[in-house]
């Protein structure tokens, strides 16, 4: 080879490298996350802690429902009458069924336009940390395959969709109990 072809072949790989290398770094400096399926985002505190994420919680007007929380693609959120403020006591085969939206424990929650009530973080009996709407821990229902399946609701009287509180209301579950089941199940309790 000649050595004018021999250094245009050197600074050719030259290049590759630096733009291999410059784009890893772009990829690195803004990370994405996956949350369950919905879109995180990182926050301005990234810069200090990598971890540090977004999540926005939506919201779904329904005739009969009213509006409720909905999370992944849409799907919707729920609440459990068995739950104690800021503490989830679905676990094991209840945790199969309703899965709880979980997140890292750094996340910054976005709340759907009008919401009043607040989100917060909680620990769960297995160390991960979950999503909670005016104190109560969220879940998803196993049984909805699309956006806008509400066929958790009323199950075993014990689950409700999370509903949006908007000034004076609370997402408690005596609250939720008067909404009007959307189907009827045999669902053993979770």
């Amino acid at each position: 080879m000649r050595p004018t072809n021999r250094f245009i072949s050197l600074a050719g790989v030259a290049t590759a490298a630096l733009l291999f290398v410059a784009a890893c770094t772009s990829a690195a400096a803004t990370p994405v996350a996956s949350v369950l399926g919905a879109t995180a985002t990182p926050t301005m505190a990234a810069a200090t802690s990598p971890a540090a994420m977004s999540l926005t919680v939506g919201v779904t007007n329904d005739p009969t429902l009213g509006a409720y929380l909905t999370g992944q693609n849409g799907m919707t959120l729920y609440i459990f009458k068995n739950d104690t403020p800021d503490s989830s006591t679905c676990t094991g085969t209840c945790s199969t069924n309703w899965p709880a939206l979980t997140v890292p424990a750094s996340t910054v929650i976005t709340p759907p336009t009008g919401a009043t009530g607040t989100f917060s973080l909680i620990t769960r009996p297995d160390g991960t940390t979950q999503v909670a709407y005016d104190h109560q821990p969220l879940y998803y229902y196993a049984g909805d395959s699309a956006a806008g399946d509400t066929t958790g609701q009323g199950l075993s009287g014990k689950w409700f969709v999370a509903p949006l509180i908007t000034s004076g209301a609370s997402a408690s579950p005596a609250a939720a109990t008067s909404m009007p089941a959307a189907s009827a199940s045999t669902n053993t309790g979770y």
